[in-house]
């Protein structure tokens, strides 16, 4: 089969690899320096596995800039492009996936389209509005950054928006690529979007609870992780995803919340509203701690929000950073991935002693062996060392 796939993220790579090893696959992205990589068979993106599968694997893949090149041909088209959200429209920019998708319709014929993208509840049924057409689809991907083509080899499920033919068909074709076999649900399309948003918005919740917890033990002096163990003896909770953190982050969570409110306009609710709201005084709630400390300059070690990631969007340390910053707190950072020699104002230390030195609080969203010879100055949340 041929296959095209727009945008070489976390989520279009890892699907382009993951394909390529049993079809003929053409990777589109915007950016040359992405597609020179690709090519060149390293990854534009950390992520250890589709280094690897780059490297050693025999994948039937290329890389283009081109969209004629790309869609001319090809029998099915997944996007992946950004859908940043928009805070001022309070909605997902989805321009970049119904460009992907008006290419698809004008240069590829015969092909089905899947949007892979998280988009709003109602994207594809509107969509098919808009361009009369019905080869639009949605499959939503439940991936972590840095570990986005081994989550598709080891998927924990396959949700296609689609109980026909075809959906069983594409679910069988990113099974063929799979290491494991998973549980597949066909669905309808509108009901495929509103699982990719409530899965995010369930786990935002479940980081804001265990980050209340903390908050509360941190107030009365109590031992948050023999707090949370006990909690998590319950096998209906369990001893997972629990760590306390600076709060959720990263490129999902924090938008894909933010969507699903929005979504909920005219909807009776308090926990969605509440598990946003969490966020922000998470972040107030920590920014204070630290100024109890009276600390004059504060180092912030590493603004990624996972282990083997190289993507700090909206990393919740940030947003501790600027409550400090605005109370006039001198703010310097390590973060190899940085190459600027300043981060919002903030001057970027790349030598890791000098940055201890410097620093009378360093905070660590998760501690790494890097401080060991500096804990008493640490400031982190983290008890597993894990975002599991």
């Amino acid at each position: 089969m041929k296959i095209t796939v727009a945008g070489l993220g976390y989520v279009g790579l890892s699907n382009a690899v993951l394909l390529a090893q049993n079809n003929e696959v053409t990777a589109l992205d915007i950016d040359p320096a992405r597609v020179e990589k690709v090519a060149n068979k390293t990854s534009p993106i950390n992520d250890a596995y589709i280094q690897s599968f780059l490297e050693n694997e025999q994948l039937n893949l290329v890389a283009t800039a081109d969209p004629d090149v790309a869609f001319n041909g090809a029998n099915l088209v997944v996007v992946a492009t950004p859908t940043n959200y928009d805070p001022e429209l309070n909605y997902f920019d989805v321009t970049s996936v119904e460009a992907c998708i008006r290419q698809a319709l004008d240069t590829a014929l015969d092909a089905k389209i899947v949007v892979r993208s998280t988009v709003p509840v109602g994207f594809v049924e509107t969509a098919r509005k808009n361009f009369k057409s019905d080869r639009i689809f949605f499959a939503p991907e439940f991936l972590r950054e840095g570990k986005a083509l081994h989550d598709n080899l080891y998927p924990s499920r396959i949700v296609v928006g689609d109980r026909g033919e075809f959906g069983k068909k594409f679910a069988d074709l990113l099974l063929e690529g799979a290491k494991r076999d998973a549980p597949v649900l066909l669905t309808d399309p509108t009901e495929a979007e509103a699982i990719k948003l409530f899965s995010n918005t369930y786990l935002a919740m479940r980081v804001a609870y265990f980050n209340e917890l903390d908050s509360y033990a941190m107030t009365r002096g109590l031992n948050t992780e023999q707090i949370i163990t006990g909690v998590g003896l319950d096998p209906r909770i369990g001893d997972h995803y629990n760590n306390p953190s600076f709060g959720f982050g990263g490129y999902c969570l924090p938008k894909d919340t933010k969507q699903l409110l929005a979504n909920y306009a005219n909807v009776p609710q308090n926990i969605m509203s509440a598990i946003v709201d969490a966020n922000r005084t998470r972040k107030d709630f920590l920014a204070d701690q630290i100024l109890k400390l009276s600390p004059k300059t504060v180092g912030v070690y590493r603004l990624v929000m996972k282990e083997g990631s190289d993507n700090f969007r909206q990393s919740s340390i940030q947003g501790v950073m600027k409550r400090l910053k605005a109370k006039g707190v001198r703010v310097v950072v390590f973060e190899p991935m940085l190459k600027e020699d300043a981060f919002f104002g903030s001057e970027v230390v790349r030598d890791l002693e000098v940055f201890k030195g410097l620093s009378d609080v360093i905070l660590a969203n998760r501690h790494h062996g890097d401080l060991d010879d500096v804990v008493d100055k640490v400031f982190t949340r983290d008890f597993k060392n894990t975002d599991e």
